[in-house]
């Protein structure tokens, strides 16, 4: 009884590695979670399941996503694919010098304005291989080549501000201003004092000189 629950439990903790190590083996987008409005930093890890490098990878931005600026990779080229109206609608990585190996992965990044609204976004991603196989990673969550999917959650700030510290600078500035003023008040209010003490010095020396 014993040997056969612990064979049991043996093929449980297989069958999560297993579920575990394949989902890893996918091309996923990091990170998982993000914040409405924001500009955020995502990473699309592309890993290769065959024994043929992986020379291409396309990235297609989900709606709502704006993408203008992209971290250059060692031995990759890059280009944006756009629309009619000139709007980045996909990323596509080519290799340069040999690709991405046999049991290797490679990562590249790329800076994205967040949609205002919450919900997910599913990244379609394209995989080619040196024999001319190209992988669509595009299915749901349940299929064998899922796209990966980021939630969106409500967030304080819009893309490119933060509406804490928008208010946090004109209060430093004020306060700076205030200090400025403070200081030129009090230079003012000293003047004078100085100049009456002086001229107060000047007629004791005279008076003196007076009398001698």
């Amino acid at each position: 009884m014993k040997m056969k629950k612990w064979l049991s439990s043996v093929l449980v903790a297989g069958a999560v590695l297993t579920l575990a190590t394949a989902a890893q083996a996918h091309v996923n987008v990091y990170p998982k979670e993000t914040t409405t409005g924001s500009y955020e930093k995502y990473t699309v890890r592309v890993p290769v399941e065959k024994d043929v490098n992986t020379v291409k990878v396309k990235l297609e931005f989900p709606a709502g996503v704006k993408v203008n600026t992209v971290q250059p990779v060692p031995g990759w080229s890059y280009e944006f694919e756009k629309d009619k109206d000139g709007v980045n609608t996909a990323l596509v990585w080519t290799a340069t010098d040999g690709g991405i190996k046999a049991h290797e992965f490679m990562e590249f990044a790329f800076v994205g304005a967040n949609p205002k609204e919450e919900g997910t976004l599913a990244w379609k991603a394209y995989q080619t291989y040196a024999d001319g196989e190209v992988v669509e990673w595009t299915g749901d969550k349940d299929s064998k080549t899922p796209a990966s999917v980021t939630t969106v959650k409500a967030g304080a700030g819009e893309a490119g501000h933060d509406h804490g510290h928008d208010a946090a600078a004109p209060a430093a500035a004020q306060a700076q201003a205030q200090e400025q003023a403070a200081a030129s008040a009090g230079g003012s209010n000293t003047l004078p004092l100085v100049l009456s003490g002086l001229a107060l010095l000047l007629s004791i020396v005279s008076l003196f000189r007076k009398k001698a």
